[in-house]
């Protein structure tokens, strides 16, 4: 599948009912497990879900860098959408950010999308806006990037693959590069962690 994205800068804080939500730096969106799976199965299937599972990150709330003055917040939130699709989801993203964070849209004082196409565009990695590099499914799992002992090394001695590409796969951000980084150490250096 692919991804629908937009970035928001907002007055103040995303307005979640919920107080735990307020302190956290991501959040999944969906309500319940069986919406969320409802969602997803549409998606699969080929169709773009009216109530769309969303990723939200609220980084700024802990690293003011990344927003423009204190009473501002950078906000961006993605939902999964058919592999190559334009159609916009602005909307239905932003509906499920309002049912659990009323008053959201009030507090929007601008935005960037990116369709699958443009997500591609961006980074050619992202074939039709794909941004786990494939399905990950039992054989993926240990089948990527190519069937070999360590699915860290590559054909030319030192050169190491760190991506969401290699187990355990995207969504398990950063144990990537950790197995990654594990597996040099212990070829180059005989140093095991």
């Amino acid at each position: 599948m692919g991804v629908f994205k937009v970035d928001w800068v907002i007055e103040g804080e995303v307005p979640f009912t919920s107080p735990n939500c307020r302190q956290a730096g991501t959040l999944h969106l969906g309500n319940t497990f069986e919406e969320i799976t409802a969602a997803q199965q549409t998606t699969w299937n080929g169709r773009s879900p009216e109530k769309p599972f969303v990723l939200l990150a609220q980084q700024s709330l802990f690293d003011s860098t990344r927003s423009p003055t204190k009473d501002k917040n950078v906000v961006w939130g993605y939902c999964h959408v058919p592999n190559g699709s334009t159609k916009d989801m602005t909307e239905a993203i932003e509906r499920q950010v309002e049912r659990f964070a009323p008053g959201f849209r009030e507090r929007i004082l601008a935005k960037h999308t990116f369709n699958t196409l443009q997500l591609e565009e961006h980074n050619p990695n992202y074939v039709g806006g794909d941004i786990n590099g494939g399905v990950i499914d039992l054989a993926q799992l240990y089948t990527r990037p190519a069937l070999r002992w360590s699915p860290y090394r590559t054909s030319a001695k030192g050169l190491y693959i760190c991506s969401s590409s290699t187990p355990p796969g995207s969504g398990v951000h950063g144990m990537c590069g950790y197995h990654a980084a594990k597996r040099a150490l212990k070829d180059i250096f005989n140093i095991k962690l």
